[in-house]
């Protein structure tokens, strides 16, 4: 290991002038920046940009062209126990039988085939997990029978109950009513703090989450900016991005993206 991945042991992302390309396209081209300890950050842009494409890199799951990529000191990596991931939302059906406390046991078994055995410190990690996303009157519920905003409590649950010290969060928001989604949020913002872990949340309405959120990495067209909401979500910042005007209004203390999709 040089002495600079070795310097970056603790740090969850550090980029360096990376480029992704996928075929003859280039996704992404000099993205540099790094992610601290509980830092919660806002991945926006529109469909296309690379946004689960640029997760799938940090998993290891995608190649880079070109620069630097490191999670907490080395190359990405599949199955990085350091890294929890939770996927876009996936309709279940009604008659999912799997229990709610199963599904999160679920989060313990990556790295093995089958079923594990039950035992007492597997399930402790499991109540842990339950009680900390506020699951607990659900735990013995079928999971096709709960909603949306139970589910996605439960997807959460089933990320941290493997200690990460990276989260990566794929539009878990969509399909949500707007009293769900605020919850969600002010939940993964609180286990930020109280974890002190990384999250990066997949989103296209940037607003539930300003009152929480430390930065916001902007990609479009080929390129990202990433910095305070209030320095990015500017007519400057995202006309620079799309090689056209774009306009930025603010009312009732949300942003308003003008001529472009998010």
């Amino acid at each position: 290991m040089s002495f600079e991945a070795a310097s970056l042991e603790r740090v969850p992302v550090f980029l360096r002038d990376v480029r992704i390309r996928l075929g003859s396209r280039v996704i992404q081209d000099e993205m540099s920046f790094r992610i601290e300890d509980g830092e919660f950050i806002a991945v926006l842009g529109p469909n296309g940009a690379g946004k689960t494409t640029f997760l799938k890199l940090l998993l290891g799951q995608v190649p880079y062209e070109a620069g630097e990529v490191l999670v907490f000191g080395a190359r990405p990596r599949r199955g990085n126990p350091k890294i929890g991931y939770s996927p876009q939302f996936r309709t279940l059906d009604a008659n999912f039988a799997v229990r709610a406390r199963d599904l999160v046991g679920f989060g313990l078994d990556g790295h093995r085939f089958g079923f594990a055995f039950p035992s007492r410190k597997r399930g402790k990690l499991i109540d842990q997990a339950l009680e900390e996303v506020r699951a607990t009157e659900y735990a013995e519920a079928a999971v096709g029978e709960l909603s949306g905003g139970e589910r996605q409590r439960l997807s959460l649950a089933q990320v941290l109950i493997g200690n990460p010290g990276l989260v990566l969060l794929d539009e878990p928001l969509a399909n949500l009513d707007i009293a769900s989604a605020q919850e969600i949020i002010s939940l993964v913002a609180r286990l930020c703090v109280s974890r002190k872990v990384a999250v990066m949340l997949v989103t296209h309405d940037v607003n539930p989450l300003l009152p929480h959120i430390d930065r916001v990495l902007f990609m479009a067209n080929g390129r990202s900016a990433i910095g305070r909401p209030e320095t990015v979500i500017t007519r400057e910042t995202l006309s620079s991005l799309y090689n056209h005007p774009v306009d930025v209004v603010e009312a009732g203390g949300k942003k308003f993206v003008l001529g472009v999709e998010i």
